[in-house]
């Protein structure tokens, strides 16, 4: 027996299409301010922790190594931030804003909240509040059944 199909378009297909339409828009907000959505990721992980080993970052922003490292060459290139070896390992590098890191950071962190402003309009936070609850419950509906997955492919 088939599982019943809930009306109209299923949830996770909405919710992909909703979530690569809202990122390329957020991307086209940051890249007015002179800015990309990997730029800023990368901005809000170094603000948020200062120094950082490449290897920290790549994990926090959620970025490949090899993409990570184009990425930080073009930051790097631009000004807006700077690697160094560890005195200790020098193949570990260390990444660290500069001013004009900051500064951009800054200019792009107000791009995103007007960005979110747009975004909520005509939302009441009731709605809003309910709407994270039930995101965080479909996150962690996806992430056990990955974990299922994984045991049972170990299996």
């Amino acid at each position: 027996m088939k599982p019943k199909q809930a009306h109209g378009i299923p949830v996770g297909f909405l919710l992909a299409q909703t979530a690569k339409t809202t990122a390329r828009a957020f991307d086209d907000a940051l890249q007015e301010r002179g800015g990309s959505l990997p730029m800023w990721l990368i901005l809000k992980a170094l603000m948020a922790g200062e120094h950082r080993t490449q290897a920290e970052l790549a994990a926090t922003v959620g970025v490949q190594g090899p993409t990570l490292t184009h990425h930080l060459n073009g930051m790097e290139k631009d000004g807006l931030l700077m690697r160094s070896p560890l005195p200790d390992n020098r193949r570990v590098h260390q990444v660290a804003l500069t001013d004009a890191g900051r500064a951009l950071f800054f200019k792009l962190r107000d791009a995103a909240i007007a960005y979110d402003a747009r975004l909520r309009a005509g939302i009441d936070a009731a709605d809003l509040e309910r709407f994270r609850v039930v995101l965080q419950r479909m996150s962690a509906n996806v992430e056990s059944a990955a974990r299922a997955d994984e045991d049972n492919a170990a299996s």
